[in-house]
């Protein structure tokens, strides 16, 4: 390849520039001549040659660019750039979030010649704006951005004033149209863009990609089934007056979080205005002590490691010494139970004596595979860690195996328990809709058969056990209280008045595995019972009618249908049963 010689010049170059040289010689010639009107009339020619030339290319180029560029044909439009994001929808296409034009306020004070008339208007017509932060702008000496957020009508009513000096910019803003439901789920972001909590953090990047492309992105709540949760959640929580509760709805074979409730709350309009105890997800950020419960991991554990079987039976008719503690139940049967009977009761004797039998190493193998000894595998950034036994011996065998010892996240609970009743596969939680036809391969946790038995058991304690006030008309309900004595500091061990009180539910417990069921889980973190309750505030008094009530609220919406035979209302369950069992501590009491 050869390299052009320095002096190379293209063929237009030399044109131009031997025009140039002409021109440049006119005005010499013109000069010897003594006629400085021609050497006027000439640059003057020229400076216009030059003008109209670069006009000229500027309407071409303009030109070009409107009549035979692609930008602006298609479907969506020009690229989303910036801070842009997607809508977010729920799984049947309801807006949860969205980016909405909006317009930022700017005051110029050198172009105001009455600032007394300027400050009037502005305050009578916009309320949220401020007379310090007016008079600020007012007396600065450059233009200045006042404030943010102010709808087209509000620009439009500021606009018709007239006022000198007062300019608007455009500028997106995201708002969620729903205010508090489903806040902790759908989270929030800020103004540039950036997701900072929820479903806005976890997909932000996601977010971004299909605000380019002009398609929403969809979750997989349902909002019928969420406004059903936080409506029994919150009233409960008004009845209870506990310190935080957790409403929370899954598929069990997709994964898919239909519903999820924190209390307390807040608005996502004004995330900025909300203090950090009512932005915690509690379901996903906190973790707690489950209690009784975790029976339920125990059992199937047994059950699938052929340690025992339905029939196994367990003495209880007096306290289990293990080392120094003495392990008791909350209310003693004082008889051998069989398996099914230490799940009824929620034996802590029973299970204590179980896990014993388990062993350390498969107890702790199985509680991993479960998901309970790390964050709950979900895309919520908030994910908990969890605190679990930093050894395997004795102590800790018999405390984990009724919810002591072992603080895990609500959807870390969630998640496993769906492992154990949708046929024994182990699938992660999900915030994103899934295709109807996709449901998650999953990894074996337990087997179809351990999973079957589980689904009787706990329907049957539903029927005959602690758990009956979470039955509802005509729907198979199955379930586990749950209520675990909370760690006080204050007098260095565990406390009967602080308690962390919750059902775990499945329905419906009838049909196939590959039937679609759903759990639900309903947790209070120290309730306070009342005259309803007979002063109990343990998982069967408090959470279970939740949880029923949610149930009966939702099926409809999930299309599970209620069975004629089972529409007739049963007896109310005792006060002995729905607290059997319920209240452990460290040392058992």
């Amino acid at each position: 390849m050869t390299m052009a010689h320095p002096s190379f010049q293209p063929p237009g170059w030399r044109w131009l520039k031997a025009q140039v040289w002409g021109l440049e010689h006119a005005f010499e010639r013109a000069k010897a001549a003594g006629k400085a009107e021609d050497d006027t009339r000439i640059r003057i020619f020229f400076v216009l040659a030059l003008f109209s030339a670069s006009f000229l290319t500027l309407a071409v180029g303009a030109t070009n660019s409107a009549v035979f560029s692609n930008l602006g044909r298609g479907d969506g439009g020009a690229a989303a750039i910036g801070s842009a994001r997607a809508d977010l929808v729920d799984r049947n296409g309801a807006m949860l979030a969205a980016d909405l034009l909006h317009y930022g306020l700017y005051i110029d004070p050198q172009e105001i010649w009455d600032k007394g008339e300027v400050r009037r208007a502005l305050l009578g017509s916009i309320p949220s704006l401020t007379q310090a932060r007016l008079n600020k702008a007012l007396n600065g000496q450059r233009r200045t951005f006042v404030l943010g957020g102010l709808t087209p009508e509000s620009r439009a009513r500021v606009h018709a004033l007239g006022l000198p000096g007062v300019t608007f910019e455009r500028e997106e803003r995201r708002v969620y149209p729903l205010g508090r439901t489903a806040a902790h789920l759908i989270g929030f972001a800020d103004t540039g863009g950036v997701g900072l909590a929820g479903a806005e953090r976890a997909l932000n990047d996601l977010a971004h990609q299909n605000a380019a492309a002009g398609t929403p992105v969809a979750l997989s709540i349902d909002l019928r089934v969420q406004a059903a949760l936080e409506d029994e959640l919150y009233k409960a929580a008004a009845e209870f007056n506990p310190r935080g509760a957790v409403g929370v709805v899954t598929n069990i074979h997709t994964g898919e979080i239909l519903g999820m409730a924190s209390y307390p709350t807040f608005d996502p309009n004004r995330a900025g205005e909300a203090d950090n105890d009512a932005k915690l997800n509690r379901a996903a950020a906190a973790i707690y002590e489950m209690g009784s419960t975790f029976k339920a991991f125990t059992v199937a554990i047994g059950l699938d490691t052929g340690v025992a079987d339905a029939s196994t039976t367990f003495d209880a008719r007096t306290p289990y010494q293990l080392g120094y503690r003495t392990i008791k139940d909350y209310h003693a049967a004082q008889k051998i139970l069989t398996l099914v009977e230490v799940f009824q009761h929620s034996s802590n004797i029973g299970t204590a004596k179980l896990a014993e039998s388990i062993g350390g190493p498969r107890l702790s193998k199985y509680f991993d595979r479960l998901g309970l000894t790390r964050p709950a595998a979900v895309e919520l950034k908030e994910s908990a860690r969890p605190l679990t036994p930093k050894k395997w011996d004795m102590d800790a065998v018999a405390s984990t195996s009724f919810g002591h010892g072992m603080n895990v996240s609500p959807l870390a609970l969630s998640s496993a328990m769906g492992a154990l009743l949708n046929g024994g596969k182990m699938v992660p939680l999900t915030i994103r809709k899934l295709d109807p036809k996709d449901r998650p391969a999953g990894t074996r946790v337990v087997s179809e058969e351990t999973s079957k038995t589980m689904l009787q058991m706990m329907r049957a304690n539903v029927t005959g056990g602690s758990g009956g006030k979470a039955d509802a008309p005509g729907l198979t309900v199955g379930g586990k209280t749950g209520t675990g004595e909370k760690y006080d500091p204050a007098i260095r061990g565990y406390s009967s008045q602080k308690q962390v009180s919750s059902f775990a539910a499945v329905f419906p417990t009838a049909g196939p595995l590959e039937t679609d069921r759903y759990f639900v889980l309903i947790l209070m973190d120290e309730p306070k019972g009342n005259a309803s309750t007979y002063g109990y505030s343990t998982g069967g008094w408090v959470a279970a009618p939740a949880t029923g009530r949610v149930i009966d609220r939702i099926a409809p919406f999930l299309g599970v249908r209620r069975e004629p035979a089972l529409m007739a209302q049963r007896p109310p369950a005792t006060p002995q049963q729905l607290t059997a069992g319920e209240a452990p501590s460290a040392d058992g009491h």
